[in-house]
Protein backbone atom coordinates (compact mmCIF):
# COMPACT_ATOMS: atom_id res chain seq x y z
CA UNK A 1 0.00 0.00 0.00
CA UNK A 2 0.95 3.52 -0.29
CA UNK A 3 2.45 5.57 2.20
CA UNK A 4 0.36 8.55 3.98
CA UNK A 5 0.54 11.21 2.46
CA UNK A 6 -1.50 14.32 4.19
CA UNK A 7 -3.09 16.36 1.29
CA UNK A 8 -2.73 20.15 3.28
CA UNK A 9 1.15 19.69 4.06
CA UNK A 10 1.80 23.23 2.31
CA UNK A 11 -0.47 24.88 5.03
CA UNK A 12 0.54 22.97 7.39
CA UNK A 13 4.49 24.10 7.12
CA UNK A 14 2.92 27.81 6.35
CA UNK A 15 1.28 27.82 9.68
CA UNK A 16 4.56 26.27 11.28
CA UNK A 17 6.37 29.36 9.40
CA UNK A 18 3.88 31.94 10.37
CA UNK A 19 3.93 30.34 14.43
CA UNK A 20 7.44 30.68 13.98
CA UNK A 21 7.43 34.36 12.90
CA UNK A 22 5.10 35.55 15.58
CA UNK A 23 6.82 33.81 18.06
CA UNK A 24 10.04 35.42 17.85
CA UNK A 25 7.73 39.28 17.60
CA UNK A 26 6.36 38.39 20.68
CA UNK A 27 9.94 37.33 22.08
CA UNK A 28 11.72 40.95 20.85
CA UNK A 29 8.45 42.75 21.99
CA UNK A 30 9.41 41.25 25.60
CA UNK A 31 12.69 42.02 24.99
CA UNK A 32 12.32 45.52 24.26
CA UNK A 33 9.75 45.39 27.74
CA UNK A 34 12.40 44.08 29.52
CA UNK A 35 15.03 46.94 28.51
CA UNK A 36 12.89 49.55 29.20
CA UNK A 37 11.64 47.76 32.85
CA UNK A 38 15.43 47.62 33.64
CA UNK A 39 16.42 51.68 32.70
CA UNK A 40 13.54 51.89 35.01
CA UNK A 41 14.85 50.05 37.80
CA UNK A 42 18.55 51.53 37.24
CA UNK A 43 16.97 55.37 37.43
CA UNK A 44 15.08 54.06 40.35
CA UNK A 45 19.05 53.28 42.00
CA UNK A 46 20.26 56.62 40.73
CA UNK A 47 17.20 58.57 42.38
CA UNK A 48 17.93 56.64 45.42
CA UNK A 49 21.52 57.31 45.55
CA UNK A 50 20.96 60.80 44.68
CA UNK A 51 18.46 61.22 47.81
CA UNK A 52 20.80 60.02 50.21
CA UNK A 53 23.87 62.50 48.49
CA UNK A 54 21.53 65.31 48.97
CA UNK A 55 22.32 65.83 52.14
CA UNK A 56 26.00 65.12 52.56
CA UNK A 57 27.01 68.90 51.10
CA UNK A 58 24.21 71.56 51.83
CA UNK A 59 25.74 73.81 49.56
CA UNK A 60 25.09 71.08 46.42
CA UNK A 61 21.62 70.43 48.05
CA UNK A 62 19.50 72.45 44.98
CA UNK A 63 21.66 70.52 41.90
CA UNK A 64 20.88 66.91 43.98
CA UNK A 65 17.42 68.68 43.89
CA UNK A 66 17.36 69.51 40.47
CA UNK A 67 19.22 66.02 38.84
CA UNK A 68 16.32 64.03 41.37
CA UNK A 69 13.88 66.20 39.63
CA UNK A 70 15.22 64.90 36.40
CA UNK A 71 15.48 61.70 37.17
CA UNK A 72 11.73 61.42 38.26
CA UNK A 73 11.06 63.04 34.53
CA UNK A 74 13.18 59.95 33.04
CA UNK A 75 11.34 57.58 35.44
CA UNK A 76 7.79 58.96 34.08
CA UNK A 77 8.93 59.03 30.50
CA UNK A 78 10.40 55.30 30.59
CA UNK A 79 7.11 54.44 32.52
CA UNK A 80 5.11 55.53 29.51
CA UNK A 81 7.18 53.49 27.18
CA UNK A 82 6.59 50.56 29.50
CA UNK A 83 2.86 50.77 29.15
CA UNK A 84 3.50 51.22 25.53
CA UNK A 85 5.86 47.98 25.04
CA UNK A 86 3.15 46.32 27.22
CA UNK A 87 0.19 46.71 24.69
CA UNK A 88 2.57 45.76 21.94
CA UNK A 89 3.20 43.06 23.79
CA UNK A 90 0.06 42.12 24.51
CA UNK A 91 -0.88 42.00 20.82
CA UNK A 92 1.98 39.72 19.71
CA UNK A 93 0.64 37.52 22.23
CA UNK A 94 -2.69 37.69 21.19
CA UNK A 95 -1.11 37.07 17.12
CA UNK A 96 0.67 34.38 18.63
CA UNK A 97 -2.08 32.34 20.14
CA UNK A 98 -3.96 32.88 16.91
CA UNK A 99 -1.34 31.06 14.84
CA UNK A 100 -0.81 28.39 17.74
CA UNK A 101 -4.35 27.41 17.50
CA UNK A 102 -4.69 27.61 13.84
CA UNK A 103 -1.52 25.59 13.82
CA UNK A 104 -2.99 22.98 16.77
CA UNK A 105 -6.19 22.64 14.19
CA UNK A 106 -4.31 21.57 11.44
CA UNK A 107 -1.95 19.13 13.37
CA UNK A 108 -5.07 17.73 14.35
CA UNK A 109 -6.46 17.40 11.44
CA UNK A 110 -3.16 15.71 10.69
CA UNK A 111 -3.28 13.35 13.37
CA UNK A 112 -6.81 11.98 12.80
CA UNK A 113 -6.22 11.74 8.92
CA UNK A 114 -3.01 9.50 9.95
CA UNK A 115 -5.10 6.80 12.70
CA UNK A 116 -7.69 7.03 9.76
CA UNK A 117 -4.86 5.75 7.43
CA UNK A 118 -3.58 3.42 9.88
CA UNK A 119 -6.37 2.02 10.23
CA UNK A 120 -7.19 1.42 6.75
CA UNK A 121 -4.08 0.27 6.29
CA UNK A 122 -4.40 -2.64 9.35
CA UNK A 123 -7.69 -3.62 7.89
CA UNK A 124 -6.15 -4.32 4.57
CA UNK A 125 -3.78 -6.52 6.22
CA UNK A 126 -6.09 -8.18 8.46
CA UNK A 127 -8.32 -9.19 5.04
CA UNK A 128 -5.16 -10.23 2.84
CA UNK A 129 -4.08 -12.73 5.89
CA UNK A 130 -8.09 -13.49 6.08
CA UNK A 131 -8.10 -14.13 1.96
CA UNK A 132 -4.58 -16.47 2.26
CA UNK A 133 -5.85 -18.54 5.17
CA UNK A 134 -9.42 -18.60 3.20
CA UNK A 135 -7.06 -19.60 0.21
CA UNK A 136 -4.83 -22.40 1.91
CA UNK A 137 -8.40 -23.80 3.60
CA UNK A 138 -10.05 -24.37 0.19
CA UNK A 139 -6.81 -26.05 -1.38
CA UNK A 140 -6.38 -28.38 1.85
Amino acid sequence: MRRFKFNLEKILQLRQFKEEECKLALGQAISILNKIESEIKKIAVKRFNAAGQRFKNPLEMFSWDNYILKLEQDAEKMAEQAAQAEIVVEEKRAVYLEAQKELKAIEKLKEKQKKAYHKEVLNYEMDEVDNLTAARYNRA
